[in-house]
């Protein structure tokens, strides 16, 4: 599946941006040149335009839908409550509805399960997690006190390093580390399998810099978790410092 997304700042000026039917019929344009295809199988919303009426955004998205451009559109970024208007003004209107949520969710980032994921299930959506290994600190290769290492998404990101490193991650992190070596998993198996428990979790979005790490993820994502591994992964993710 191809899956790309529109909505955040493309140039200095600000112009290209937003949620409007006039940027995204530019922006969806310049993806299809850039990725050589004739087709996008998942057109997301970026994160919510404040400026942009939902019903212009969905009829623009309705009408690549209609010319064969987009087959399915998604959001990522956006409240419970927003995706259930847009829901409602597709029904409304008869145009084509958001199939996807793309999301933050991982075992050290909860926070979607309290509104997003049941709106999500109510409604016959998928959510598709991003950061599931917590910017890598759940891989593993970070260490308490240790310096970052150089080049790793932590290092390189002051933002992230500053959101993920803390002492609740990581005894949380150290508390993974032992379970997985008691049944000996690798962390990856432990962030997949967890994420891939609940079947509204349509896939998940793992980035890679080498082949060898993208046929790990591939790998993770095979272990199933037992009730009773699952019942033990969230009594850890649900630690507090």
């Amino acid at each position: 599946m191809l899956a790309t997304k529109f909505g955040l700042p493309m140039d200095d000026a600000g112009k290209l941006r937003g949620a409007s039917r006039r940027y995204i019929m530019h922006a969806v344009e310049a993806s299809l040149k850039r990725l050589r295809t004739d087709w996008i199988d998942l057109y997301q919303l970026h994160r919510p335009d404040e400026q942009t009426p939902i019903e212009e955004t969905l009829r623009a998205l309705d009408e690549l839908v209609r010319q064969g451009k987009v087959r399915y559109i998604g959001c990522s970024n956006l409240s419970a409550q927003q995706v259930i208007a847009a829901h409602d003004t597709a029904s409304r209107h008869g145009l084509a509805a958001f199939v996807s949520c793309q999301d933050e969710y991982s075992l050290l980032v909860r926070d979607i399960e309290r509104e997003l994921i049941p709106m999500a299930k109510a409604r016959g959506m998928g959510i598709l997690p991003y950061f599931p290994l917590a910017s890598g600190l759940l891989t593993g290769k970070y260490r308490r006190g240790a310096p970052l290492p150089p080049g790793s998404r932590l290092a390189k990101n002051q933002r992230h390093a500053q959101e993920f490193i803390n002492e609740r991650n990581w005894r949380i992190v150290g508390e993974l580390e032992a379970f997985a070596a008691r049944r000996h998993r690798t962390m990856l198996e432990l962030a997949f399998g967890w994420l891939l428990r609940d079947p509204v979790i349509a896939s998940v979005i793992a980035g890679a810099t080498t082949p060898d790490q993208i046929e790990q993820n591939i790998r993770a994502a095979d272990w199933t978790p037992s009730a009773e591994d699952l019942a033990e992964l969230d009594r850890i993710a649900a630690l507090k410092p």
